[in-house]
């Protein structure tokens, strides 16, 4: 199954001034226990042709995503860290170390997900 991230509608405020104009907010919970929130901005942009999602966090910080098209949805762009994907009712949650984030996705019923998209 290919995820087809569907992020939109929504826009960023002046709290992350970092953030690049028509940033959009997606929820995350961020370290160990946190909850889920709508602090995070998302942005979209292209690097050598790999559609890049950086996500900033509301105390500076950030993550970067790669959008890629074998059924997995997400990969992390650059860190140590591996991303634990799990697709349920059009939300796409990843996990990476403590951090967890919501994207908006849905399905592409005419691909099958072989690479496992939820562990």
């Amino acid at each position: 199954m290919i995820l087809v991230l569907a992020i939109a509608g929504c826009s960023a405020d002046a709290e992350q001034p970092q953030a690049e104009p028509g940033a959009e907010r997606i929820e995350c919970a961020l370290g160990e226990g946190a909850e889920f929130a709508a602090d995070c901005l998302i942005e979209r942009s292209a690097v050598e042709g790999a559609r890049i999602l950086t996500v900033r966090h509301p105390d500076g910080g950030m993550r970067r995503f790669e959008q890629v098209e074998d059924g997995r949805g997400l990969i992390v762009a650059d860190g140590a860290d591996e991303a634990k994907l799990d697709f349920a009712d059009e939300v796409l949650e990843v996990t990476v170390a403590s951090d967890r984030y919501r994207f908006p996705a849905t399905p592409d019923g005419a691909a099958t997900n072989d690479a496992g998209a939820s562990d």
